[in-house]
């Protein structure tokens, strides 16, 4: 069963045998339109800023936690998340929350799970 969530970005809430996968695709491809934009706009610094970016990452693994290179990754990819996606948050208008609640109480009733079916031992 799949539930629709109202707002700014529209989400999907898909009823899965484990539990439920929650559909942002409207939200992403927004980000993607605005990394799409920023790439147009300056793609020579664009581009440096992602390779400088992905150097970082790969040093952060390889230099753990508590590394300059991890504590530098951290700042930069704030800062990209909040310019890119409003700091990762998804705006839901009181409509989506009512679907999302009503969604959620659909996910979480109790239903047999797949073993369950097979042995013939479902509540």
């Amino acid at each position: 069963m799949k539930y629709q969530i109202e707002g700014p970005f529209p989400l999907t809430l898909n009823v899965t045998e484990g539990g439920a996968e929650l559909g942002v695709a409207r939200f992403l491809k927004a980000v993607f339109l605005d990394l799409f934009n920023a790439a147009d706009s300056d793609p020579e610094g664009f581009g440096e800023e992602l390779a400088e970016m992905h150097a970082l990452a790969q040093s952060a693994q390889c230099r753990g936690r508590d590394s300059h290179a991890r504590h530098d990754f951290d700042e930069r990819m704030g800062r990209m998340l909040d310019k890119f996606t409003g700091d990762g948050q998804i705006e839901l208008y009181a409509t989506g929350l009512t679907q999302l609640r009503d969604a959620l109480n659909e996910v979480l009733k109790p239903r047999e799970i797949p073993a369950q079916r097979e042995s013939g031992t479902a509540a």
